[in-house]
């Protein structure tokens, strides 16, 4: 990839011990350019947080879930105007109604765990993490 990717982690977390604070901070060690979003605003792991995907400086390569399926499924539209290349729905926001939705809305989604996929290589770049 020519220039750095980018990721917003839905559902970040300020607390160290969360699994979307530990993908904040190893997106950004991978080199991805990293938009922690959450309600609150408030900062993570050193990066600005947005309050929402409305609000991000430019459009994402990846949006990484962590939210319950309620919530992501209630933020279909905001994802779907995103138009990111990769969703990857974490275990918890994963499942039903959010995957299907998302994927009626033609985006590429899989289910899997960010930290898992980020510690096999680059999520755009492994095998199943794009359409064929």
């Amino acid at each position: 990839m020519d220039a750095m990717p980018s990721v917003a982690v839905v559902g970040a977390s300020e607390d160290p011990a969360k699994y979307a604070y530990l993908a904040v901070q190893r997106f950004a060690a991978r080199g991805y350019a990293v938009w922690p979003v959450h309600p609150s605003g408030q900062p993570v792991a050193g990066h600005r947080c947005f309050a929402g995907l409305g609000q991000l400086p430019g459009r994402p390569d990846v949006i990484s879930m962590y939210v319950n399926p309620r919530i992501g499924s209630g933020l279909a539209d905001a994802i779907a105007a995103a138009k990111p290349r990769l969703v990857i729905l974490n275990p918890g926001a994963d499942g039903e109604p959010v995957a299907s939705t998302l994927r009626s809305r033609g985006l590429y989604v899989i289910e899997a765990c960010t930290l898992v996929l980020l510690a096999q290589g680059d999520p755009l770049e492994l095998p199943g993490s794009r359409p064929t």
